[in-house]
């Protein structure tokens, strides 16, 4: 569990922004994962939103080509899809740090906030 009330570089608070990374599919997270540099929650959960919601998309545009059977299981993963988007969101307002399988482990290692990953500051000081 995360505190709730903690504001991101954003200006909202850290539970707000994850929920929107989610609300918006891979789009909201593309966005809440450019914007927010800082907040490791929310880099989390908007780049979780990314890989679960944009394999979706691309899974659904590949069985939508398929006559009949590619329909059916499109209809089955969007109900899926749809079930795991109302969790995620309820998980990421409620300030937990819900990892699914396989996107959650992506996630974690894409998400660290971008000054871990700068190098250090090797410049003497006068």
């Amino acid at each position: 569990m995360t505190e709730n009330n903690v504001k991101t570089s954003t200006g909202l608070e850290q539970n707000t922004a994850a929920v929107l990374a989610y609300v918006f599919l891979w789009v909201g997270g593309l966005v809440f994962f450019l914007l927010e540099k800082e907040n490791k929650y929310v880099r989390f959960h908007a780049m979780q939103s990314i890989v679960v919601f944009g394999a979706y998309t691309v899974a659904a545009i590949i069985l939508s080509v398929i006559p009949v059977i590619g329909w059916i299981f499109s209809v089955l993963l969007g109900a899926l899809a749809f079930i795991l988007w109302i969790v995620c969101i309820v998980k990421a307002s409620q300030g937990q740090m819900f990892k699914l399988p396989i996107a959650g482990d992506i996630a974690e290692k894409n998400s660290k906030p971008v000054t871990e990953n700068k190098p250090p500051d090797t410049t003497p000081k006068p």
